[in-house]
Protein backbone atom coordinates (compact mmCIF):
# COMPACT_ATOMS: atom_id res chain seq x y z
CA UNK A 1 0.00 0.00 0.00
CA UNK A 2 1.32 3.23 -1.22
CA UNK A 3 1.79 6.72 0.75
CA UNK A 4 3.42 9.75 0.73
CA UNK A 5 2.61 12.21 3.15
CA UNK A 6 4.05 15.44 3.43
CA UNK A 7 4.46 16.84 6.98
CA UNK A 8 6.01 20.52 7.90
CA UNK A 9 5.81 21.10 11.54
CA UNK A 10 6.15 24.69 12.64
CA UNK A 11 8.46 25.18 15.37
CA UNK A 12 6.38 24.29 18.59
CA UNK A 13 6.63 25.43 22.21
CA UNK A 14 6.61 23.56 25.45
CA UNK A 15 5.45 24.40 28.75
CA UNK A 16 6.25 22.46 32.43
CA UNK A 17 3.68 20.36 33.78
CA UNK A 18 2.49 22.39 37.37
CA UNK A 19 0.81 19.46 38.90
CA UNK A 20 3.09 16.44 40.62
CA UNK A 21 -0.16 13.91 39.81
CA UNK A 22 -1.31 14.79 36.02
CA UNK A 23 1.09 12.61 34.23
CA UNK A 24 1.43 8.47 35.16
CA UNK A 25 4.78 6.72 36.43
CA UNK A 26 7.53 7.73 33.78
CA UNK A 27 9.90 4.97 32.76
CA UNK A 28 13.07 4.89 34.81
CA UNK A 29 15.45 7.10 33.13
CA UNK A 30 13.14 10.15 32.30
CA UNK A 31 12.00 13.32 33.65
CA UNK A 32 9.09 12.35 36.87
CA UNK A 33 5.83 14.05 36.32
CA UNK A 34 5.66 17.64 37.45
CA UNK A 35 9.77 18.15 37.46
CA UNK A 36 11.11 20.94 36.42
CA UNK A 37 12.06 18.75 32.89
CA UNK A 38 8.67 17.30 32.38
CA UNK A 39 7.34 19.26 29.48
CA UNK A 40 4.40 18.63 26.98
CA UNK A 41 4.26 19.43 23.68
CA UNK A 42 2.13 22.08 22.00
CA UNK A 43 1.50 23.04 18.71
CA UNK A 44 2.32 26.61 17.79
CA UNK A 45 1.40 27.41 13.85
CA UNK A 46 0.63 24.34 10.97
CA UNK A 47 1.16 20.92 9.95
CA UNK A 48 0.65 20.29 6.75
CA UNK A 49 -0.47 16.42 5.75
CA UNK A 50 -1.45 14.36 2.51
CA UNK A 51 -1.89 10.66 2.64
CA UNK A 52 -2.29 8.68 -1.01
CA UNK A 53 -3.44 5.33 -0.50
CA UNK A 54 -3.38 2.59 -4.02
CA UNK A 55 -7.13 2.09 -3.95
CA UNK A 56 -6.12 -1.17 -6.27
CA UNK A 57 -4.70 -2.81 -3.03
CA UNK A 58 -8.21 -2.73 -1.58
CA UNK A 59 -11.01 -5.12 -2.15
CA UNK A 60 -13.74 -3.72 -4.26
CA UNK A 61 -16.79 -5.42 -2.90
CA UNK A 62 -16.41 -3.79 0.71
CA UNK A 63 -13.92 -0.81 0.37
CA UNK A 64 -15.38 2.59 0.24
CA UNK A 65 -12.47 4.68 -1.49
CA UNK A 66 -11.18 7.54 0.41
CA UNK A 67 -11.62 11.03 -1.05
CA UNK A 68 -8.72 12.85 -2.42
CA UNK A 69 -6.55 14.87 -0.59
CA UNK A 70 -8.28 17.99 -1.16
CA UNK A 71 -11.18 16.71 1.35
CA UNK A 72 -13.01 19.28 3.36
CA UNK A 73 -11.98 17.29 6.30
CA UNK A 74 -8.31 17.68 6.45
CA UNK A 75 -6.16 15.82 9.00
CA UNK A 76 -5.88 17.23 12.62
CA UNK A 77 -3.33 19.32 13.15
CA UNK A 78 -1.93 17.91 16.06
CA UNK A 79 -1.76 14.50 14.26
CA UNK A 80 0.46 13.53 12.03
CA UNK A 81 1.13 9.93 10.70
CA UNK A 82 3.87 9.78 13.73
CA UNK A 83 2.28 11.35 16.83
CA UNK A 84 4.92 13.06 18.97
CA UNK A 85 2.08 12.13 21.86
CA UNK A 86 0.10 8.86 21.74
CA UNK A 87 -2.01 7.00 24.60
CA UNK A 88 -2.73 3.94 24.69
CA UNK A 89 -5.67 2.28 26.84
CA UNK A 90 -5.22 -1.08 27.52
CA UNK A 91 -2.06 -2.46 26.75
CA UNK A 92 -2.88 -6.20 26.46
CA UNK A 93 -1.91 -8.52 23.41
CA UNK A 94 -2.70 -6.19 21.11
CA UNK A 95 -2.72 -2.65 22.65
CA UNK A 96 0.41 -3.69 24.38
CA UNK A 97 1.78 -4.77 20.96
CA UNK A 98 0.75 -1.36 19.33
CA UNK A 99 2.72 0.78 21.99
CA UNK A 100 5.89 -1.49 22.04
CA UNK A 101 5.52 -0.76 18.03
CA UNK A 102 5.05 2.85 18.18
CA UNK A 103 7.83 3.50 20.39
CA UNK A 104 10.03 1.65 18.35
CA UNK A 105 9.34 3.64 15.49
CA UNK A 106 10.06 6.56 17.50
CA UNK A 107 7.37 8.08 18.85
CA UNK A 108 8.48 10.14 21.56
CA UNK A 109 5.70 9.72 24.24
CA UNK A 110 3.66 6.97 24.81
CA UNK A 111 1.50 7.36 27.92
CA UNK A 112 -0.16 3.60 28.68
CA UNK A 113 -2.84 3.14 31.18
CA UNK A 114 -4.43 -0.39 32.52
CA UNK A 115 -6.50 -1.82 35.00
CA UNK A 116 -4.25 -4.73 35.40
CA UNK A 117 -1.08 -3.80 37.15
CA UNK A 118 0.80 -6.23 36.18
CA UNK A 119 0.23 -5.44 31.98
CA UNK A 120 1.12 -1.95 32.94
CA UNK A 121 4.29 -2.18 34.66
CA UNK A 122 5.29 -4.79 31.87
CA UNK A 123 4.74 -2.41 29.52
CA UNK A 124 6.90 -0.14 31.13
CA UNK A 125 9.42 -2.33 32.03
CA UNK A 126 9.73 -3.30 28.13
CA UNK A 127 10.19 -0.14 27.27
CA UNK A 128 6.96 -0.20 25.46
CA UNK A 129 5.48 3.05 26.99
CA UNK A 130 7.33 6.17 28.47
CA UNK A 131 4.68 7.14 31.31
CA UNK A 132 2.26 4.68 33.24
CA UNK A 133 -1.26 6.86 33.81
CA UNK A 134 -3.46 6.14 36.75
CA UNK A 135 -6.65 6.82 34.93
CA UNK A 136 -7.77 6.82 31.23
CA UNK A 137 -8.22 10.89 31.45
CA UNK A 138 -4.52 11.40 32.69
CA UNK A 139 -3.22 9.19 29.62
CA UNK A 140 -4.96 11.35 27.38
CA UNK A 141 -4.07 14.68 29.00
CA UNK A 142 -1.16 16.48 25.74
CA UNK A 143 -1.68 13.49 23.46
CA UNK A 144 -2.31 14.18 19.76
CA UNK A 145 -3.84 10.39 19.08
CA UNK A 146 -5.78 8.22 21.61
CA UNK A 147 -6.22 4.18 20.68
CA UNK A 148 -8.31 2.32 22.87
CA UNK A 149 -7.42 -1.04 23.04
CA UNK A 150 -10.31 -2.47 25.25
CA UNK A 151 -12.88 -4.76 24.75
CA UNK A 152 -15.87 -3.84 23.20
CA UNK A 153 -17.76 -2.55 26.18
CA UNK A 154 -15.19 -1.43 27.86
CA UNK A 155 -14.49 0.59 24.51
CA UNK A 156 -17.97 1.56 24.04
CA UNK A 157 -18.33 3.47 27.82
CA UNK A 158 -14.89 5.01 27.24
CA UNK A 159 -15.90 6.52 24.12
CA UNK A 160 -18.79 8.52 25.48
CA UNK A 161 -16.48 9.17 28.66
CA UNK A 162 -13.39 10.67 27.09
CA UNK A 163 -15.19 12.74 24.16
CA UNK A 164 -14.83 15.82 26.83
CA UNK A 165 -11.57 15.45 27.72
CA UNK A 166 -10.07 15.01 24.88
CA UNK A 167 -7.34 17.53 23.75
CA UNK A 168 -8.59 20.15 20.67
CA UNK A 169 -8.00 18.57 17.57
CA UNK A 170 -6.61 14.86 18.61
CA UNK A 171 -8.20 11.88 16.96
CA UNK A 172 -9.77 8.73 19.01
CA UNK A 173 -9.55 5.38 17.44
CA UNK A 174 -9.94 1.93 18.70
CA UNK A 175 -8.91 -1.72 17.80
CA UNK A 176 -12.31 -3.68 18.45
CA UNK A 177 -13.47 -7.03 16.15
CA UNK A 178 -16.80 -5.38 16.18
CA UNK A 179 -16.79 -1.87 14.26
CA UNK A 180 -20.86 -1.01 13.26
CA UNK A 181 -22.02 -0.34 17.67
CA UNK A 182 -18.82 1.88 18.18
CA UNK A 183 -18.59 4.27 15.35
CA UNK A 184 -22.65 4.57 16.07
CA UNK A 185 -21.42 5.65 19.61
CA UNK A 186 -18.78 7.69 18.40
CA UNK A 187 -21.16 9.69 16.24
CA UNK A 188 -23.64 9.79 19.14
CA UNK A 189 -20.66 11.04 21.54
CA UNK A 190 -20.15 14.06 19.01
CA UNK A 191 -16.89 12.76 17.41
CA UNK A 192 -17.42 12.07 14.19
CA UNK A 193 -15.06 14.23 12.79
CA UNK A 194 -12.72 12.65 15.27
CA UNK A 195 -13.25 9.10 15.29
CA UNK A 196 -12.22 5.99 13.00
CA UNK A 197 -12.48 2.59 14.54
CA UNK A 198 -9.73 0.11 13.91
CA UNK A 199 -9.17 -3.47 13.66
CA UNK A 200 -6.04 -4.83 13.21
CA UNK A 201 -6.15 -8.66 11.90
CA UNK A 202 -3.38 -9.42 13.70
CA UNK A 203 -5.33 -11.09 17.30
CA UNK A 204 -4.05 -14.05 19.57
CA UNK A 205 -6.10 -16.33 22.02
CA UNK A 206 -3.32 -14.75 24.89
CA UNK A 207 -4.54 -11.96 26.82
CA UNK A 208 -2.06 -9.63 28.47
CA UNK A 209 1.10 -7.82 27.95
CA UNK A 210 2.94 -11.23 28.46
CA UNK A 211 1.20 -11.77 25.00
CA UNK A 212 2.58 -8.69 23.31
CA UNK A 213 5.03 -8.51 20.96
CA UNK A 214 7.24 -5.41 19.63
CA UNK A 215 6.63 -6.89 15.71
CA UNK A 216 3.06 -8.49 16.22
CA UNK A 217 1.51 -5.81 14.01
CA UNK A 218 4.22 -5.36 11.65
CA UNK A 219 2.97 -6.04 7.93
CA UNK A 220 -1.03 -7.07 9.33
CA UNK A 221 -4.17 -5.97 7.65
CA UNK A 222 -6.35 -3.58 9.52
CA UNK A 223 -9.70 -2.59 8.93
CA UNK A 224 -10.48 1.06 9.48
CA UNK A 225 -13.69 2.55 9.50
CA UNK A 226 -14.67 6.19 9.18
CA UNK A 227 -17.83 7.45 10.81
CA UNK A 228 -18.98 9.33 7.18
CA UNK A 229 -18.30 12.50 5.45
CA UNK A 230 -17.36 13.79 8.48
CA UNK A 231 -15.05 11.32 9.31
CA UNK A 232 -13.00 11.03 6.14
CA UNK A 233 -10.17 13.14 7.33
CA UNK A 234 -9.68 11.24 10.87
CA UNK A 235 -9.78 8.12 8.85
CA UNK A 236 -7.07 9.28 6.80
CA UNK A 237 -5.06 9.99 9.99
CA UNK A 238 -5.59 6.90 11.26
CA UNK A 239 -4.62 4.78 8.34
CA UNK A 240 -1.02 7.07 7.74
CA UNK A 241 -0.33 6.05 11.33
CA UNK A 242 -0.50 2.61 10.73
CA UNK A 243 0.41 2.60 7.61
CA UNK A 244 3.83 4.76 8.42
CA UNK A 245 4.61 4.22 11.88
CA UNK A 246 3.23 0.54 12.49
CA UNK A 247 4.28 -0.67 9.09
CA UNK A 248 0.44 -2.30 8.78
CA UNK A 249 -1.73 -1.96 5.68
CA UNK A 250 -5.08 -0.15 6.48
CA UNK A 251 -7.88 -1.06 4.35
CA UNK A 252 -10.85 1.70 4.50
CA UNK A 253 -14.12 -0.24 4.78
CA UNK A 254 -18.14 0.42 6.13
CA UNK A 255 -18.48 -0.85 9.60
CA UNK A 256 -21.42 -2.74 8.41
CA UNK A 257 -19.68 -4.95 5.77
CA UNK A 258 -16.85 -5.20 7.97
CA UNK A 259 -19.19 -7.01 11.01
CA UNK A 260 -20.32 -8.89 8.05
CA UNK A 261 -17.41 -10.18 6.76
CA UNK A 262 -15.76 -10.83 10.51
CA UNK A 263 -18.68 -13.04 11.74
CA UNK A 264 -17.46 -15.63 8.95
CA UNK A 265 -13.94 -14.98 8.85
CA UNK A 266 -12.96 -14.65 12.30
CA UNK A 267 -16.08 -14.89 14.88
CA UNK A 268 -17.50 -18.23 13.26
CA UNK A 269 -14.10 -19.83 13.40
CA UNK A 270 -13.98 -18.75 17.41
CA UNK A 271 -17.40 -20.01 18.03
CA UNK A 272 -16.96 -23.46 15.91
CA UNK A 273 -13.28 -23.61 18.05
CA UNK A 274 -15.66 -23.28 21.21
CA UNK A 275 -18.18 -25.83 20.27
CA UNK A 276 -15.63 -28.50 19.29
CA UNK A 277 -14.13 -27.78 22.83
CA UNK A 278 -17.23 -28.31 24.55
CA UNK A 279 -18.38 -31.06 22.72
CA UNK A 280 -15.16 -33.06 23.33
CA UNK A 281 -15.17 -31.77 27.56
CA UNK A 282 -18.70 -32.72 27.41
CA UNK A 283 -17.10 -36.37 26.11
CA UNK A 284 -14.74 -36.61 28.80
CA UNK A 285 -11.87 -37.64 27.46
CA UNK A 286 -7.99 -37.11 28.98
CA UNK A 287 -6.03 -34.82 27.34
CA UNK A 288 -3.53 -37.52 26.44
CA UNK A 289 -5.68 -38.76 23.58
CA UNK A 290 -5.75 -35.11 21.45
CA UNK A 291 -3.35 -35.21 18.97
CA UNK A 292 -2.05 -32.08 17.06
CA UNK A 293 -5.23 -32.35 15.25
CA UNK A 294 -7.92 -31.45 18.15
CA UNK A 295 -5.23 -28.83 19.53
CA UNK A 296 -5.19 -26.84 16.53
CA UNK A 297 -8.42 -27.02 15.85
CA UNK A 298 -9.33 -25.99 19.81
CA UNK A 299 -6.76 -23.76 20.25
CA UNK A 300 -8.78 -20.45 19.55
CA UNK A 301 -11.30 -21.60 22.89
CA UNK A 302 -8.57 -21.26 25.30
CA UNK A 303 -9.26 -17.26 24.66
CA UNK A 304 -11.24 -15.22 26.92
CA UNK A 305 -15.00 -16.15 27.34
CA UNK A 306 -15.72 -12.49 28.77
CA UNK A 307 -14.58 -10.93 25.65
CA UNK A 308 -16.07 -13.14 22.95
CA UNK A 309 -19.45 -12.84 24.63
CA UNK A 310 -19.40 -8.94 24.35
CA UNK A 311 -18.53 -9.53 20.43
CA UNK A 312 -20.97 -12.30 19.99
CA UNK A 313 -23.96 -10.09 21.63
CA UNK A 314 -22.45 -7.04 19.86
CA UNK A 315 -22.56 -8.75 16.57
CA UNK A 316 -25.31 -11.15 17.17
CA UNK A 317 -27.63 -11.06 13.69
CA UNK A 318 -24.42 -11.55 11.31
CA UNK A 319 -23.25 -14.41 13.97
CA UNK A 320 -25.76 -16.08 13.46
CA UNK A 321 -26.34 -16.00 9.70
CA UNK A 322 -22.36 -17.55 9.65
CA UNK A 323 -23.42 -20.49 12.02
CA UNK A 324 -26.51 -20.97 9.99
CA UNK A 325 -23.83 -21.59 7.06
CA UNK A 326 -21.56 -23.55 8.61
CA UNK A 327 -23.98 -25.55 10.52
CA UNK A 328 -25.79 -26.81 6.71
CA UNK A 329 -22.31 -27.35 6.01
CA UNK A 330 -21.69 -30.03 8.67
CA UNK A 331 -25.36 -31.24 8.35
CA UNK A 332 -24.33 -32.08 4.67
CA UNK A 333 -20.84 -33.62 6.06
CA UNK A 334 -23.05 -36.00 8.22
CA UNK A 335 -25.93 -36.87 5.17
CA UNK A 336 -22.74 -38.00 3.04
CA UNK A 337 -21.09 -40.01 5.70
CA UNK A 338 -24.53 -41.20 6.83
CA UNK A 339 -25.24 -42.60 3.39
CA UNK A 340 -22.05 -43.77 2.23
CA UNK A 341 -21.88 -41.32 -1.27
CA UNK A 342 -18.40 -42.05 -1.48
CA UNK A 343 -18.18 -39.49 -4.42
CA UNK A 344 -19.98 -36.55 -3.19
CA UNK A 345 -18.03 -37.06 0.04
CA UNK A 346 -14.49 -36.72 -1.59
CA UNK A 347 -15.86 -33.70 -3.93
CA UNK A 348 -17.02 -32.48 -0.53
CA UNK A 349 -13.55 -32.91 1.29
CA UNK A 350 -11.58 -31.95 -2.05
CA UNK A 351 -13.35 -28.95 -2.10
CA UNK A 352 -12.36 -28.05 1.39
CA UNK A 353 -9.25 -28.62 1.31
CA UNK A 354 -8.26 -26.82 -2.05
CA UNK A 355 -9.40 -23.75 -0.37
CA UNK A 356 -7.64 -24.15 3.20
CA UNK A 357 -4.52 -25.00 0.78
CA UNK A 358 -5.16 -21.66 -1.50
CA UNK A 359 -5.14 -19.47 1.98
CA UNK A 360 -1.50 -20.35 2.62
CA UNK A 361 1.33 -18.28 0.51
Amino acid sequence: MTGSPAVRICAGSSSSNPSPSSRGISKSGTAQAGSPDAREWRPSVEIELTCRYDSALLAPATIVSPRTPESSHACSPRLTVRPDALAVIGLGAIGGSLAWQARLAGVPRVVGFSPEAADGVGALEAGAITELAQTPEQAVRGTQLVVLATPPNITLQLIGHLAGVLEPGSVLTDVASVKAPIVDRAVASGLAARFAGGHPLAGTHGSGFAHARPDRLKACVVYVCATGDAGEGAARCVMGFWERTLGAFPVLIEPAAHDRQLAWTSHLPQGIAYALSKALADRGLSGVSFGTGARDTTRLAASNPDLWLEIFRLNREPVLEALDGAGAALAELRRLVATGDEPALLAYLARAAAFRRGLDP
